[in-house]
């Protein structure tokens, strides 16, 4: 049986996640459905980050399956259900947690502050989300002309995140499984169990945000971080890392813990700095994430729940300090640009496509005492994508119309990304037992997929067609 795949989004960039799988020739169910972000578009060519509405009938789509929280993979939720979607939200049981805390922020961002309204809107969504325990098959739809089981297995991407396993069956015809990676997390991430390959697969539809390199390893990626860190101790100034609220934010603060313990038992020469230096977390969202996260202490990996049990507190350790009131981010901003102070700063948005990290770079990006670390990717389009294109050749950014040339340290360690880099993708095919008669790709720049096309059919020799999500697979 063929599988009629349509793809909403991410299919000429990286965000926007959307697609739809069909049951039978009428129903339907939708894998994630997110917001568009930068200077990516639509498929239809339209512009990205305005582009809210749901461009297809949604009265056959029986289910939403949600692969992980993030915004470019939920972010158009309350516009699905504004269009008349009625069908369950499938997610992991984790993500079940976090995705109130997602939607209740992207409603009050994009539709209305009013709290009656986002409390409405979050009874309603929380009335259709259906917690799936991982690798257990659940029946997503089932009718005369075709059904369709769904199970959800670790991706390793953030927490709760997955790649989705769909068998469809029809009268008369083989069962057919096809696979959506959603986000696959880089193995030896930070909590997180790296993914294993499925068994078995028809097709699969796989990201390809980093299809084009090789990520460093952890050990390397650890000590870049705290060799810019010492760089700015040195400097006297502060570190701004633009993170994602959820997940990226998460895995930092674990690795900033873990560089302090490392310091006080066996000190180097910058141990009695590190010992005074303060790490500040100015996100309201990311710190209600990061408190989440620690309630959701069981679903962490063997490494980080040993270092609980030692007595360590990955995510609260003593030199954190949150920051919650706008008044206090803003006296913050002032004080760091105007002192010197050797600080780090965690703040959203990871694109630095808006958030309180804008009020920081604004304040920051002209002084050569200051660094920026980017740790993800940066979409085209964002300032962030600017920010680290044109840093290192001593260009400028504009931010809210205002030009401010950049002389700030710009950095970027490509080993904190949360996605799986060219070798996890390609081993995520070639691992599985039986490989998948077709890979389809998506979520990631043309150079990436074409990279990443050549390495898996390198890797198969062949036996393994590979297409671009929106082509028909040759022969």
């Amino acid at each position: 049986m063929h599988a009629n795949i349509i793809h909403h989004g991410a299919l000429h960039g990286v965000t926007g996640s959307c697609h739809q799988l069909f049951i039978d020739d009428t129903h339907s169910l939708l894998i994630d459905c997110g917001l568009f972000q930068g200077a990516e578009t639509s498929p239809d060519g339209g512009s990205a980050s305005d582009r809210l509405e749901i461009p297809f009938p949604v009265d056959a789509v029986r289910a939403l399956v949600v692969t992980h929280v993030h915004i470019d993979h939920v972010g158009r939720i309350p516009w699905l259900l504004a269009a008349g979607f009625k069908g369950p939200i499938y997610c992991s049981e984790p993500s079940a947690r976090l995705l109130p805390v997602v939607l209740a922020d992207a409603f009050a961002v994009g539709v209305t502050r009013d709290a009656r309204l986002v409390e409405r809107y979050l009874r309603m969504v929380e009335a259709r989300i259906r917690p799936v325990p991982w690798n257990t098959w659940q029946t997503a739809f089932e009718g005369p002309d075709g059904s369709c089981g769904i199970r959800l297995q670790r991706a390793g991407h953030i927490l709760g995140s997955a790649y989705v396993e769909c068998d469809l069956v029809r009268p008369g015809a083989r069962r057919t499984r096809v696979v959506f990676s959603g986000d696959l997390g880089a193995p030896h991430a930070p909590m997180l169990p790296a993914p294993r390959s499925p068994l078995t697969a028809d097709v699969v539809v796989l990201e390809s945000t980093y299809g084009d390199r090789l990520h460093e390893d952890r050990k390397a990626r650890r000590e870049r971080l705290q060799r810019v860190v010492e760089k700015a101790l040195d400097n006297g100034g502060t570190v701004i890392v633009p993170a994602f609220s959820i997940g990226r934010t998460q895995e930092l603060l674990y690795e900033f813990e873990d560089i302090l313990y490392r310091e006080q038992r066996q000190p180097g020469p910058h141990a009695g700095r590190w010992a005074k230096l303060p790490i500040y977390l100015d996100s309201p969202l990311a710190g209600r994430f990061t408190r989440l996260y620690r309630e959701l202490q069981p679903y962490w990996n063997d490494e980080a729940l040993a270092r609980v049990r030692a007595g360590r507190k990955p995510l609260a350790f003593d030199q954190l300090v949150a920051i919650d009131e706008h008044a206090d981010h803003e006296a913050n901003v002032r004080r760091l640009a105007r002192s010197g102070e050797p600080a780090i700063v965690i703040a959203a948005s990871g694109m630095c496509a808006g958030g309180r990290v804008m009020g920081y770079l604004k304040a920051m990006l002209h002084d050569p005492r200051h660094d920026v670390l980017f740790v993800g990717y940066q979409a085209r389009g964002t300032p962030g994508h600017a920010i680290q294109t044109w840093g290192p050749k001593g260009g400028y950014v504009e931010i809210d119309g205002e030009r401010i040339d950049i002389r700030a340290g710009i950095h970027s360690v490509s080993g904190y990304s949360a996605h799986a880099d060219q070798a996890g993708l390609v081993r995520f095919v070639t691992g599985m037992r039986h490989w998948p008669k077709e890979v389809r790709l998506i979520h990631g720049d043309d150079e990436a997929r074409a990279a990443l096309r050549h390495a898996i059919e390198s890797a198969t020799a062949g036996q393994v067609k590979v297409s671009n999500g929106g082509e028909a697979p040759s022969d």
